[in-house]
C-alpha cells in the first residue's frame, strides 16, 4: 500500500519541486521513463523530443512496455493540455544544459510547471555516467522505489570485466557515430557523452574527431570516418539515425563495414545499473573478441 507523505526533490536546474503527497502518476520523457521503469516505477504517459515522431522510438524505450503506456507526442506538436490530460502528479525529463527541459518547448514547460511539478536530471557534458545514474536513483528513492538488490553487484562485475578486457597489449580502435545518411556522419566527441567517457575510464580506446565546430558531434563525410580506421564502431540505433543498409552506396561506409565490428549504441539509453551493465558487457565481449583475433 502506498503511504501519502510530503514530498520534495531538488532537480538539476536547481529548482525545488514540492508536492503534498508522494507523486504516483508520472509522465516522463521517454529516456527518463525507461530509467524509472528499471527502478520499478511505471509512468502513466511518455513524450518524445523534437527528433522523434508520432510514435515512440523503441531504442529510447529500454524495457518499457510501449504498447501499454500512452505516448503523448513529441517536440513542437506536444501541447501542455495533452500532458495534463494524463493527470500527472509529476513530470520527469532530462536536461543537457542545466536550464532547459529537454523534449519540451520552453513555453510548454513553463505552462506545464504552473500546474504540476517538473523535475529534470542532467545528462549532458560534464556529468559522469555514475553521477547521472545516482541522480536518477535518488529521484526514484524519493518516490519510494529502487533497483533490484543484485543490480549493483552485476554492474561491478561488468565494469571489472571491461577493465580486464582492455588491460591487454592489443586494444581496438573504437569510434562512436550517428549516421546522417550516405553522404554525412556525426562523429561523437567522447568527452561530451557520459557513457563514452566511462568507457575511456575503463580503458576503451575511443577515437577523437578532429577539432572543429560542434560540442557533441563533428559532422564530416564518410571518407573522414573511414580514414580513422576503427576496429569497432558504436552506431547510433535511435530512429532518427540512418540504418546501415541506407549507407551501402558509399564506398567509405562499405570499407568501415568490412573492417570493423558494428555494435549498437544508444546515446539516450536508460540511466540505470541494469542498462549500464548491458552496455559494459557488450563492449567487454567485443574487446575480448578483437584481442583474440590479434
Amino acid at each position: 500500500m502506498e503511504h501519502s507523505t510530503p514530498w520534495e526533490f531538488s532537480d538539476d536546474r536547481g529548482r525545488l519541486a514540492v508536492a503534498g503527497d508522494r507523486p504516483l502518476r508520472i509522465v516522463a520523457y521517454i529516456q527518463a521513463g525507461a530509467t524509472l521503469w528499471d527502478h520499478g516505477i511505471r509512468p502513466v504517459g511518455l513524450f518524445g523530443s523534437q527528433h522523434d515522431g508520432a510514435a515512440p522510438d523503441p531504442a529510447k524505450g529500454g524495457e518499457l512496455p510501449l504498447a501499454e503506456i500512452p505516448y503523448l507526442g513529441s517536440g513542437g506538436a506536444l501541447h501542455p493540455d495533452t500532458l495534463l490530460e494524463a493527470e500527472p502528479d509529476l513530470v520527469v525529463a532530462v536536461t543537457y544544459d542545466g536550464a532547459q527541459v529537454y523534449g519540451l518547448e520552453q513555453k510548454t514547460a513553463l505552462e506545464l510547471e504552473a500546474h504540476v511539478p517538473v523535475v529534470t536530471v542532467a545528462v549532458g557534458p560534464g556529468r559522469s555516467l555514475a553521477g547521472v545514474r545516482e541522480r536518477f536513483a535518488a529521484l526514484a528513492g524519493s518516490l519510494g522505489r529502487g533497483e533490484p538488490l543484485g543490480a549493483a553487484r552485476e554492474l561491478d562485475a561488468a565494469e571489472d570485466a571491461l577493465r580486464q578486457a582492455t588491460g591487454g597489449a592489443v586494444r581496438p580502435r573504437v569510434l562512436a557515430l550517428s549516421p546522417a545518411g550516405p553522404e554525412r556522419v556525426h562523429l561523437a566527441r567522447p568527452g561530451s557523452w557520459p557513457d563514452l567517457r566511462a568507457l575511456t575510464e575503463h580503458g576503451v580506446g575511443l577515437l577523437e574527431p578532429a577539432a572543429g565546430p560542434g560540442v557533441n558531434w563533428s559532422t564530416v563525410g564518410w571518407a573522414e570516418a573511414a580514414a580513422m580506421e576503427p576496429d569497432i564502431v558504436l552506431g547510433d540505433v535511435r530512429a532518427n539515425a540512418a540504418r546501415p543498409q541506407e549507407l551501402r552506396a558509399d564506398e567509405h561506409w562499405r570499407a568501415i563495414e568490412a573492417r570493423a565490428r558494428l555494435l549498437p549504441w544508444n546515446p539516450e539509453a536508460p540511466c540505470s545499473r541494469r542498462a549500464h551493465t548491458r552496455f559494459f558487457t557488450l563492449l567487454a565481449d567485443a574487446v575480448r573478441e578483437f584481442a583474440g583475433r590479434g
